[in-house]
């Protein structure tokens, strides 16, 4: 499973880490991924998604259902 959130997107950043000697070597930065499920009450089953802290955080001002939606307008199977 790739280390993508979801909901919004976020996926591992890549970037040079430069030592003291001006070395460079690669680096990644990884998101602050969690797999946590969520109950829709319109369809009366759970939901099990991978998400970034930062979408849960957008689950708790917009509901799960809106997010859900938006990603089901967006192409996405859940």
């Amino acid at each position: 499973m790739s280390k993508v959130c979801q909901v919004t997107g976020k996926r591992a950043m890549r970037g040079h880490k430069v030592s003291h000697s001006n070395r460079k070597t690669i680096k990644f930065t990884l998101p602050n991924l969690q797999e946590k499920r969520f109950w829709l009450g319109s369809e009366s089953r759970w939901v099990k998604l991978r998400l970034s802290v930062a979408a849960m955080r957008e689950i708790d001002k917009r509901g799960i259902e809106a997010v859900v939606r938006d990603m089901r307008s967006a192409g996405q199977a859940v």
